[in-house]
């Protein structure tokens, strides 16, 4: 089955010429011009990775980008004209996994899209997530440190899997509960804090002390990639 690519992007011409060479090439196109349709289509449809343009007519692309790290972890590659090393540096820290300046050669964008497929592909394969001593096994719905088992509830268990899968990226409780819609909630307990207390306790050396989930004042939290322990 073709792979489905949204692109956001106002230019019509680029988005053609890019529709026209991508689907040559085996891919499904789809072009939104607003950061808003881009967002609606999201929503409703499923896409394999998202081509997003930072200058769109009723958005910044950053601030669209880090609004869809909230709720999805599809790949996006942004093609963009501004392409000062900043402007890129704040694009992959904000959750963007490949960066392409304008102008392009179509066969470099085809490569780039393809190497972020094949990544992502490669992690989805994997049915345990491994940070350090802390195992995440998806397949089985299990949580283990040093090898043994660790009792959390199955809402607790889609909770941790949630923020594993996105480590380094900090999500909002709001963006959270998002991504566990249709996660069974246990009947007095509903508090997203209250859920990440109990992982902790599960999970940490000292849950007073975390070092692997992260608070963030004011945004919420974040499932720290790099720890030995």
């Amino acid at each position: 089955m073709a792979e489905r690519i949204l692109m956001i992007d106002d230019d019509s011409r680029l988005a053609g010429m890019v529709s026209d060479y991508l689907g040559g090439a085996g891919f499904r196109v789809t072009v939104a011009g607003t950061a808003q349709s881009g967002e609606a289509l999201l929503k409703r449809e499923a896409f394999d990775a998202v081509i997003l343009d930072l200058m769109l007519p009723d958005a910044d692309g950053l601030d669209l980008c880090r609004r869809l790290r909230g709720t999805t972890d599809v790949p996006i590659l942004m093609l963009t004209a501004r392409g000062e090393p900043m402007d890129r540096v704040v694009g992959l820290e904000i959750g963007a996994d490949d960066y392409l300046a304008k102008p392009f050669e179509p066969r470099e964008l085809q490569a780039r899209l393809r190497a972020i497929l094949r990544r992502k592909g490669s992690v989805a394969r994997s049915d345990t997530l491994r940070f350090g001593r802390l195992e995440v096994d998806k397949g089985a719905r299990l949580v283990r440190v040093d090898g043994e088992e660790r009792p959390i509830t199955s809402y607790q268990f889609a909770l941790l899997l949630a923020l594993a899968e996105r480590a380094g990226r900090v999500l909002s409780r709001d963006a959270l509960m998002d991504l566990l819609k249709g996660e069974k909630l246990e009947a007095f307990d509903r508090s997203v804090d209250v859920h990440v207390s109990r992982i902790r306790a599960a999970i940490e050396d000292d849950p007073k002390k975390p070092r692997r989930i992260l608070t963030v004042r004011g945004a919420g939290y974040v499932f720290a990639r790099d720890q030995d322990r």
